[in-house]
């Protein structure tokens, strides 16, 4: 079938034209952004290098207004491309992540040919038939735990083409696949404990030890992932009694044919050949050795794409497909995604055009300000909604700590509330915003290989957002409160 990620959403061609799709929200973005460009004068905080975190940081008290360098028409149409590359960026380049996702789609590709994950699939749901369930709480535990120990993201993009078919085979839908992996990691990102590239980092900037309110961050962790656990089962079971409880119902059959090939049922005599099942070890282990290589090695996409194209001939050896079905199933996997991969792109230009235009420090500025002499808990909860606004046009946690965090932090001693409570609000909004920020390539990304809209997106999680900031806000609170001594 044709495989662009916004493609074959739903057999309904009214649902698809009622609301755009993810490179007309993208593209309208960058449109507004440089629009902004022209409204919001231009600023900059002095930078220097910080030896600790690798990067040039803002110093404070050093902002000053410059000349204005507003983005045109030709900006726009240019920021999407060096959304790929540009390497004077606070977020992390696009490329490698794209390209990644195209070899990603080559090795499932060279998989689905042999035949292997199909009939894999159906041996484990009969294996598990009435427990399907309690793939939730597992698997969303396992994706937190990647989440809050090494800031598990993009990585996650390798995860959907696996499990969709598990949940869709098991009587769920495909948000059901993409919560589990989107909301799971990203719990675990909002309560980051030891992430390097987000409470580590952020920690380091605001110059105080990572382990200062660690404590709090182990609540936000355990009582978040509580929330999203039972919100995410409660959909699903509902969705398996009833299909038309679905905020994808009428994609049900579209996403069918695709993720299960249009053979939604089980046939009992299928059994797993020798072959098929060294297949399914090495598909396994290459995952493993994924995971054991970013949390283990410092592997990144470049590494990561390497082990997916060395499985991928692998499996097609092993499999006996030849050289030109080997081939063709590569190309035709990679094809799949190929949507996705420009999809980053796109997300990527939003922050590229709000850095060329000069206004990323002034928002910061205006921030900082905004803050004045308010109380403890008034300042923690103003410093949240901050740091949840600036999380929309720097969705790198990495990037967003760097920017923010030596201008922010500081503030928090006249506040009389300890440096660790800011850092945590940061984290913790960052988090919250990129489970459904559409700047951060990972929700485009999976959201597109999950062939789930945008606004169907919007539609299940809406609630869960509102009840997540509740408990976030509510946590930083007593955090602030318990730090003055108990005096607001």
């Amino acid at each position: 079938m044709s495989d662009t990620a916004a493609e074959a959403e739903s057999t309904d061609p009214g649902l698809q034209s009622r609301f755009p799709t993810a490179y007309t929200i993208l593209f309208l973005l960058i449109i507004l952004v440089a629009v902004l460009t022209w409204i919001i004068p231009a600023g900059q905080y002095d930078r220097v290098m910080n030896e600790d975190v690798g990067r040039e940081v803002a110093v404070p008290e050093t902002y000053k207004t410059v000349e204005a360098n507003p983005q045109g028409p030709i900006d726009v149409l240019l920021a999407p491309i060096a959304g790929f590359y540009d390497p004077d960026s606070y977020a992390a380049n696009a490329i490698d992540v794209a390209l990644f996702v195209l070899l990603l789609g080559g090795f499932l590709g060279v998989v689905n040919a042999t035949g292997a994950i199909d009939t894999g699939i159906r041996s484990a749901m009969r294996a598990m038939e009435g427990r399907e369930i309690w793939m939730v709480p597992i698997l969303m535990t396992l994706f937190a735990i990647g989440g809050t120990t090494y800031g598990m993201a993009e990585e996650t993009l390798a995860f959907y083409a696996i499990l969709l078919p598990v949940v869709l085979r098991a009587g769920y839908d495909a948000v059901t696949g993409v919560a589990i992996i989107l909301i799971g990691a990203g719990i675990g990102v909002l309560g980051s404990t030891i992430n390097p590239f987000a409470t580590i980092i952020a920690a380091d900037a605001a110059s105080i030890p990572f382990t200062n309110g660690i404590i709090l961050r182990f609540v936000l962790l355990i009582g978040g992932l509580g929330i999203c656990v039972a919100y995410v089962m409660r959909y699903a079971a509902l969705v398996k009694a009833d299909n038309q409880r679905s905020v994808v119902a009428k994609q049900w059959q579209a996403h069918d044919r695709h993720f299960l090939r249009g053979n939604g049922e089980e046939t009992a005599d299928d059994a797993l050949t020798g072959t098929q099942k060294v297949i399914l070890i090495v598909f396994a282990g290459t995952f493993v050795a994924m995971i054991w290589g970013v949390s283990t090695q410092e592997w990144w996409m470049a590494r990561m794409g390497a082990l997916f194209l060395g499985s991928a001939i692998v499996i097609g050896l092993i499999g006996r497909l030849g050289e030109k079905k080997l081939t063709g199933a590569f190309v035709d996997g990679a094809r799949d995604l190929l949507g996705v991969a420009l999809v980053i792109g796109l997300a990527r230009g939003i922050v590229v055009i709000m850095e060329q235009g000069l206004i990323a420090d002034t928002i910061l500025h205006a921030s900082a300000q905004t803050l004045g002499d308010l109380s403890s808990i008034a300042f923690i909860s103003t410093m949240f909604a901050i740091e949840v606004g600036m999380s929309f046009f720097v969705p790198s946690s990495s990037g967003l700590a760097v920017l923010s965090m030596p201008i922010l932090a500081p503030l928090a001693d006249f506040a009389g509330v300890g440096r660790d409570l800011v850092v945590t609000a940061y984290q913790s909004a960052n988090g919250l915003v990129n489970l459904i920020n559409p700047t951060f390539a990972v929700v485009i990304g999976g959201l597109a290989i999950g062939r789930v809209s945008y606004d169907r997106w919007i539609v299940f999680i809406w609630p869960l957002l509102l009840i997540l900031t509740v408990f976030i806000m509510g946590t930083l609170a007593v955090g602030a409160w318990l730090g003055t001594g108990g005096v607001a």
